[in-house]
């Protein structure tokens, strides 16, 4: 145990960790912010602070089951000569989502949706906080060594 204190590579992966954390919490933030400012704003303040827990339970969660999750390498099937593991499918699905995302933010940015025209559940306080917990699974999960 000693010769892990006195490791220079450890203290490196260490100081990489926390950079990655560091980067990823301000990362939160931001999507927190603009996802709950789409909110109306009597709604704002609890899709900050519930956008905030669901992102520290998912973490945890994610923390608890991403030994296993990792461990999922097992081949499900095949396409094209690639096989697919349930690990594959999570950060697949997990990237899809981003995209998704990503492009939706864009477009209303760029198109300019009309202030208040929030619609449907995913736009919602559930569908906010949500949305943090999802791309907070994601983004730890890509992180974490496969």
């Amino acid at each position: 145990m000693l010769e892990l204190l006195t490791n220079p590579d450890a203290w490196i992966a260490l100081a990489t960790l926390t950079l990655l954390e560091i980067v990823l919490g301000i990362d939160n933030i931001v999507f927190i912010a603009i996802l709950a400012s789409r909110l109306p704003v009597e709604k704002q303040a609890i899709a900050y602070r519930l956008g905030l827990l669901g992102a520290m339970v998912t973490r945890i969660a994610l923390l608890m089951t991403i030994n296993w999750v990792m461990q999922l390498t097992d081949p499900l099937f095949e396409i094209l000569e690639h096989t697919f593991s349930g690990r594959d499918l999570i950060l697949l699905g997990g990237g899809l989502f981003l995209i998704a995302k990503s492009t939706q933010e864009m477009y209303e940015k760029i198109e300019g949706a009309p202030d208040g025209d929030i619609q449907g559940w995913f736009n919602g306080l559930a569908g906010v906080v949500a949305q943090i917990m999802l791309l907070n699974i994601r983004f730890r999960a890509k992180q974490d060594p496969a």
